[in-house]
């Protein structure tokens, strides 16, 4: 589903009124890098990247506070894949939970799993432990379709020349 860029864009500016804060041309160059990019898991230094291409006087520091800023605000979140890194991607109000990601280890491609395939184990949890969840990440770490398709191709190889 492609993000309504006017429904962020105007979200963004009542919740910066509301704190006091304006809605600066950088700002909006960031937020509009996520709304194109939407579906994307982008570093802060990809995310600057994107901005310097239609802002080219953005700093990185400016980058930096915009993203701690909408975190903070609840328009984008923080993605952790133990790899070092934070990513960056909008927040969904609709997602009643964070949703699944499927991480390549040979390349470092992050695809994201749409159906929230833990919704039985989140009643068993709540039933079994009185435990209320109010949000889980989930991460399969493993080899994309391609990477997959590449590495059966070399063990092929490999068996062939053994041969």
């Amino acid at each position: 589903m492609k993000t309504n860029e006017s429904g962020y864009v105007d979200t963004l500016k009542t919740m910066l009124r509301e704190g006091g804060l304006k809605l600066t041309p950088q700002r909006l160059a960031v937020l509009d890098v996520f709304v194109r990019e939407e579906g994307e898991h982008l570093t802060i230094e990809e995310i600057y990247e994107k901005v310097k291409e239609v802002k080219s006087e953005t700093g990185i520091a400016t980058v930096y506070r915009t993203i701690l800023l909408f975190e903070e605000l609840g328009i984008v979140k923080k993605l952790d894949l133990n790899d070092g890194i934070y990513r960056y991607e909008l927040n969904h109000d609709e997602e009643a939970h964070g949703h699944h990601h499927l991480v390549c280890s040979a390349c470092g491609k992050v695809e994201e799993v749409k159906d929230d395939l833990l919704d039985s184990v989140e009643q068993i949890i709540e039933h079994d432990y009185k435990f209320r969840i109010k949000d889980h990440s989930l991460k399969f770490y493993g080899l994309c379709s391609d990477c997959y398709q590449n590495e059966s191709e070399e063990t092929n190889e490999r068996k062939q020349e053994s041969e």
